[in-house]
């Protein structure tokens, strides 16, 4: 089947992006009042609920388009090594 070195990093990369997204966001921050205490004495209003909704629909809709793109990267390359056109880089 191939190397799956690129593959792997590329899994690493999303995981690590998407990671970075939800600690970075409001559900991050969220979590860390909670982890402080703080989320007991704060009720979230209707507004706020439907903002978070609203904001992982929109992380849900760029993940899903980032998998795609990367399914698309994978199998441009798949088939540019099928074809023999990727050639290892030239000795200097």
């Amino acid at each position: 089947m191939g190397d799956p070195g690129p593959v792997i990093a590329s899994v690493a990369f999303f995981i690590t992006v998407l990671g970075g997204i939800l600690l970075m966001g409001p559900i991050g921050r969220a979590f860390a009042d909670r982890l402080r205490g703080k989320g007991k004495e704060h009720e979230l209003d209707s507004g706020e609920v439907e903002a978070l909704r609203d904001e992982v629909s929109s992380l849900r809709h760029q993940v899903s388009e980032l998998a795609e793109r990367q399914d698309f990267a994978e199998r441009l390359l798949g088939q540019a090594r099928g074809k023999g056109l990727l050639q290892p880089p030239k000795e200097r």
